[in-house]
């Protein structure tokens, strides 16, 4: 079966949180959440592999964090703070109106989803993690080399911008690059490389926003994080890949038996196992909201 998948977008104070959406309009949403420097095409082959019960019943809608894929950049004088996902998050369930909705959610989408769980339960009716479980932690006593270090590559970073016009390239040089860096398969790096590339007509060059990729000027504590675990209410499922990142299980050592409903599903892949295992990720989320 074909899925037909489009593009979507919301416009939120000025800025543009796009998107790519399947499924049945008027029915409840299921919003989908990608990783870090991935884009909404990371949850294509997932849309692709759906069921026609499951696209009667939901409308899948995978956006594109600001700064990621065809979103808006946040303002000059902004940054990419964790918690300003948070509430980017809950400005988009606030300009729809959603209420008690399903949440997938990929690497730091899931971080993201995770803490918005614990600070509005009333939005959310279920999460699935996929490979992530917790939050990226420091202690206490790092938090002035935290700092230091997080303004230091902000600067850097804005001086560069300032300094330099980006450089362009083909598209299979991006590509590799995106592999290099990467478990991903081809095929499945071409789809999120296509979404974060500008066409300059004869070469590319990223579109995504450079700042990503500076150093947070904070970490959260343990016990900050620990806090905010066992806050999440709804039911939550864990899909994490046999070859998926090694912090997923430092994770699920230490929050699993902090999240009251916890069920977890190991399964063969590596970080993207959602790109890579679609089928089987699907048939585990039918499972999953048959009894939530």
């Amino acid at each position: 079966m074909s899925v037909k998948i489009d593009e979507i977008s919301y416009q939120l104070n000025g800025r543009v949180i796009a998107g790519l959406a399947c499924g049945n309009s008027k029915a409840k949403p299921v919003l989908c959440l990608h990783g870090w420097l991935d884009n909404a095409a990371s949850f294509t082959p997932l849309m692709s592999a759906l069921s026609a019960e499951m696209l009667l019943n939901n409308h899948f809608i995978a956006i594109d964090w600001p700064g990621h894929g065809q979103s808006s950049h946040r303002s000059h004088d902004a940054h990419y703070h964790f918690f300003d996902y948070v509430y980017d998050l809950l400005e988009l369930c606030e300009f729809n109106d959603w209420q008690s909705i399903n949440i997938i959610a990929h690497s730091m989408g899931a971080m993201v989803a995770s803490a918005f769980a614990a600070a509005f339960p009333e939005k959310v009716k279920s999460l699935t993690l996929i490979d992530s479980l917790g939050f990226i932690c420091a202690d206490a006593d790092k938090s002035t080399s935290q700092l230091r270090k997080g303004l230091q590559s902000r600067l850097k970073t804005t001086q560069v911008i300032a300094k330099n016009t980006p450089r362009s390239f083909s598209k299979e040089t991006a590509i590799k690059a995106r592999l290099a860096v990467s478990d991903l398969t081809p095929d499945n790096a071409n789809l999120l490389v296509s979404r974060s590339l500008v066409n300059l007509d004869k070469s590319y060059r990223w579109r995504s926003d450079p700042r990503l990729r500076t150093i947070s000027p904070y970490r959260i504590t343990k016990s900050q994080a620990q806090q905010l675990m066992a806050d999440i209410h709804c039911a939550v499922l864990l899909i994490y890949g046999d070859k998926g990142m090694a912090m997923v299980q430092q994770g699920i050592d230490e929050f699993s038996h902090r999240v009251k409903n916890l069920s977890m599903t190991k399964v063969k892949g590596g970080h993207h196992v959602h790109m890579e295992q679609a089928t089987t990720l699907v048939k585990s989320l039918s499972c999953f909201w048959l009894v939530n």
